[in-house]
């Protein structure tokens, strides 16, 4: 999946902390290691806060690196320009936190981790006053949905009890399936709970989103172990395999909030703000559904496989409109 800027972000100021705190220099390997991310990334976010810094931007302003040290495979913070001090929360931003963290709270009940909890604590006590504020603000969830919590309350309960779960499922093709799973995980994807687990009928790794299962039941038999499975698996969207079907779409630049929405592997820059959006399809109809929604945003997609299922899809959809007594113009390629 393409890194987004957000994420890149916070690596990047908190890789500035990380290397103060040993001035004595860290090896590639090793900081690669603690952020989780291929050397060369790291390497590329050396080079990009090495042209970072304070306004001004003359060579005493940016974020300096000692190059001899690089060039021996080690990083050495020489100046941070105060990136390496904690930064100070204004009033507004400690009581958006606080609230969002006792939201989070919340919504994980008993399987929320212990160190949610003590980073509440730690941010309530250095808050003040933008503590008691944050007691005023009342949260409404934004999807309220009765049947959905007790769904997510019911994949809690066997993630609790590391039991099996019988369950509907309807994909984004409109197909219903009935499957058995050994959940791992219930995690968030934007803003929908979705359940990560080993699902029997297909024999491999599946994510299930909680607002597309139709049925959902506790079985009496435990669950197997499955430790390699994280969301950060390839093929980890939901529906989707290990063995989902690579595809590249270029895209029109008026499209380019797709590559924001949809899970990606990589985003590349194309011709006159056009780009490239390569993406792993484990449903050939959501793939499908996804480029008959952009419509003449799409300039191309491989392999021809996937663009032969749109044109397909087309095809009958005009047909359907011609039987209807609505003709189409068919004759334009």
């Amino acid at each position: 999946m393409a890194e987004r800027t957000p994420e890149r972000l916070t690596r990047l100021l908190a890789l500035v902390a990380y290397l103060a705190e040993h001035p004595e220099g860290v090896p590639v390997a090793q900081a690669a290691a603690h952020f989780e991310v291929a050397e060369s990334q790291l390497l590329a976010d050396i080079n990009l806060l090495w042209v970072s810094g304070t306004p001004g931007y003359l060579p005493h302003d940016l974020i300096d690196f000692h190059a001899d040290a690089l060039d021996h495979g080690v990083i050495r913070l020489l100046e941070a320009r105060g990136m390496d001090r904690p930064l100070r929360l204004a009033p507004g931003e400690a009581v958006a936190l606080i609230v969002a963290l006792r939201r989070l709270r919340e919504s994980a009940g008993e399987a929320a981790p212990g160190a949610l909890d003590s980073a509440l604590a730690k941010l309530i006590g250095a808050a003040g006053e933008s503590a008691t504020a944050a007691e005023a603000v009342t949260v409404v969830a934004r999807d309220s949905d009765p049947a959905l919590q007790e769904r997510e309350q019911s994949v809690r309960e066997a993630l609790r009890l590391k039991h099996r779960v019988w369950l509907r499922y309807v994909s984004a093709g409109d197909a219903v399936t009935e499957r058995t799973v050994d959940p791992v995980m219930l995690h968030d994807d934007g803003g929908v709970p979705v359940l990560r687990g080993w699902c029997h009928r297909a024999r491999g790794a599946r994510s299930f989103r909680l607002d597309r299962i139709l049925a959902l039941e506790i079985l009496d038999e435990e669950a197997a172990a499955h430790p390699d499975l994280t969301p950060s698996e390839q093929g980890s969207g939901p529906g989707e395999s290990p063995d989902a079907l690579r595809a590249t779409i270029h895209l029109a630049s008026a499209a380019r909030w797709v590559a924001e929405k949809v899970p990606a592997e990589k985003v590349t820059d194309g011709p006159e703000g056009s780009f490239f959006l390569t993406v792993r399809i484990g449903d050939r109809a959501w793939a499908t559904n996804l480029l008959l929604s952009l419509g003449e945003h799409v300039l191309g997609v491989t392999p021809a496989e996937v663009g032969r299922d749109v044109a397909s899809r087309a095809r009958a959809a005009l047909a359907e409109y011609e039987q209807l007594g609505h003709p189409f113009d068919t004759s334009a390629p």
